[in-house]
């Protein structure tokens, strides 16, 4: 048995509302979790966009499409703000209260109507095409991965020591780690 539709678009949820938490308590690094944030949401909104609202009222697609318009606007400006500054908190504020209000009209009007008005089939087969849109979203999406030359210019920067006779796995984990 596959995953649902449901759980799917759930899980996102979680996931996104985790890297707020962590947006919040200024742990970890700024400048990645508002990039794997805007991955995510933009991956799970398109992906909402072109496979689910399809099976849903028009008025609650178009107003769901509106709610994600509304937080790529402010997810634009969270990425141009400098970490720590009162332009980026407001904007992140402002962000978490939009993303919120969809998130719980969609757990709580959205979600239930599809649940009642599909077979446990339909959610799993949307389930699928809604995971193939967002994982081809988040690999378009995603920034590649740093060379061992700029992880080493990194390393070099945060005066890490002993990273001559790193690797580019120890030079990534060591460079995120200076960072948090």
């Amino acid at each position: 048995m596959g995953t649902d539709v449901i759980t799917m678009i759930t899980s996102d949820h979680r996931a996104i509302e985790a890297l707020f938490e962590r947006l919040n308590s200024r742990q970890g690094d700024p400048e990645a979790d508002v990039a794997e944030l805007a991955a995510l949401l933009t991956a799970h909104a398109r992906a909402e966009e072109d496979r689910v609202y399809a099976e849903v009222q028009p008025s609650e697609a178009h107003h769901g499409v509106e709610e994600h318009k509304e937080a790529e606007v402010l997810l634009d400006a969270l990425k141009h703000a400098t970490p720590g500054t009162p332009q980026f908190s407001e904007t992140l504020v402002k962000l978490v209260e939009s993303v919120k209000h969809h998130v719980e009209e969609e757990e709580s009007e959205i979600l239930p109507a599809l649940r009642e008005s599909l077979s446990q089939k339909q959610l799993e087969q949307l389930g699928k095409a809604f995971k193939e849109r967002r994982e081809s979203e988040l690999l378009a999406l995603r920034p590649p991965a740093p060379s061992k030359e700029e992880l080493y210019k990194q390393a070099q920067e945060a005066d890490i020591p002993g990273r001559s006779t790193m690797d580019k796995d120890e030079l990534a984990e060591a460079v995120k780690k200076a960072k948090s």
